[in-house]
């Protein structure tokens, strides 16, 4: 266990839980060490798939205010915003599956975290939001991008205009979570869906990752296509394909390598 940042892993999944009381306030020594923990992820062969989450009644509440009150100048400004894109960029490109389990509050630099990750679940206890403007600010660390892609532009200004918390349900069907879970339930339940994913061969899962994020993002569905062409070419290569194949003829369960 780190300092600020718990890890456990279990049938190829690892639970990566923020750890900074009282409300896991997303600091630069929180955000340094959950960059190492993703490196250190990213290289074991024994983990197939993510499921990040926090502590206690919070998942995270939100940038580090008192380091945002240093700043002086754009310059340090674009500075600090840029630390947190290129992080939360990291986690976007992933190259496992990477879900958030959103079991409490999630403000800020919270909900921009969570819109990096590729699946998100939530409490229904959960409040999400992206109140910067209140402070004077916008969402830095994305949350201007992603969230307009995820939920269409109209929604986004709606939220991050009026700084308005958003209920569980409102993200639910805005397409921002995957599903709203009771929340004695959240964690047992992602931890399910994640194993349920890690039983897929790890090529497959890193072809889809790719050919899902840079096909959205190209305009052009026949340049959209080719990009899905070359993933599925990926896919050919790996000896899990021939087994997949075969087990499925065989009518028997598959014995993947994940070579």
């Amino acid at each position: 266990m780190g300092q600020f940042i718990n890890t456990s892993i279990e049938s190829k999944v690892a639970t990566v839980t923020i750890n900074n009381p009282p409300v896991n306030v997303l600091t630069q020594a929180v955000m340094k060490e959950l960059e190492n923990v993703f490196d250190e992820l990213s290289g074991n062969k024994d983990v197939k798939c993510v499921v990040l989450t926090g502590t206690g009644p919070t998942f995270i509440a939100g940038a580090d205010i008192k380091h945002m009150a240093t700043i002086q100048t754009p310059e340090d400004g674009k500075k600090a915003a840029g630390e947190g894109q290129r992080l939360f960029m990291k986690i976007e490109r992933f190259e496992k599956p990477v879900i958030a389990a959103i079991n409490g509050v999630c403000l800020g630099g919270g909900t921009e975290l969570a819109l990096a990750c590729h699946i998100r679940f939530c409490s229904d206890r959960a409040r999400l939001g992206q109140p910067e403007t209140k402070l004077g600010i916008i969402p830095g660390f994305g949350g201007t991008q992603r969230l307009s892609r995820l939920v269409g532009r109209a929604r986004a200004l709606e939220w991050i205009l009026t700084g308005d918390n958003i209920a569980p349900k409102d993200a639910e069907a805005a397409g921002l979570i995957n599903h709203v879970i009771p929340d004695a339930e959240l964690l047992r339940q992602v931890q399910g869906f994640a194993k349920k994913v890690a039983m897929q061969p790890m090529a497959a899962l890193r072809q889809v990752l790719i050919a899902v994020r840079e096909g959205v993002q190209e305009p052009d569905l026949e340049k959209a296509m080719k990009i899905e062409l070359e993933a599925f070419g990926k896919c050919c290569e790996s000896p899990d394909m021939k087994e997949g194949i075969m087990s499925f003829i065989e009518k028997r369960q598959p014995k993947f390598t994940d070579k």
